[in-house]
């Protein structure tokens, strides 16, 4: 095994956790992890060695789920504002499951905000490299990622139980 396809395989399972989050099924998930090392591969020679592979191997994740989702988008011909249907992507009320049901709020989040909150949380990716990733300035990174924080909070918050008393940060 050479020292290059030592560092795809090595980073593997921070694709994994990513594209899982970013799709919400192991089987989607899965389908983008390999396309994203057969794009790699095929485009190997326009990684500059030195560089940070994981950033441009997420950057090629992103660029495979953005291509995915306008497809999809155009298969169905329809477009919506998150705005339009704010109310909707509220979580049902439900029992204790649905409220801490993170996996389904984040889901409901709007696609550019979720890429965002789970490049900075999930991978532990600057500011920088999320903008590098995602092909935004810096500031709309940081404008995204508290959207999402706070989309997040108002999913969680909405589908807990009547009486329900809301976590704590302790240090």
């Amino acid at each position: 095994m050479t020292p290059a396809s030592e560092g795809l395989v090595r980073h593997i399972p921070d694709l994994r956790r990513y594209a899982r989050a970013l799709v919400g099924d192991s089987w989607s998930a899965d389908d983008l992890v390999q396309d994203t090392l057969e794009r790699a591969c095929e485009r190997w020679s326009l990684w500059a060695a030195g560089s940070d592979l994981r950033a441009w191997l997420f950057t090629l994740m992103h660029n495979l789920f953005v291509d995915g989702a306008r497809r999809a988008l155009r298969q169905q011909g329809q477009r919506v504002d998150v705005d339009d249907v704010a109310n909707e992507l509220v979580a049902p009320a439900g029992g204790t499951e649905q409220a801490l049901d993170l996996q389904r709020c984040l889901l409901r989040l709007p696609e550019e905000q979720r890429e965002v909150l789970l490049l900075v949380t999930l991978q532990d990716l600057g500011y920088e490299d999320v903008a590098r990733i995602t092909g935004v300035p810096v500031g709309t990174v940081m404008s995204r990622l508290s959207r999402a924080r706070s989309r997040l909070r108002e999913l969680m918050e909405g589908a807990r139980p009547a009486g329900a008393v809301p976590l704590r940060r302790l240090k």
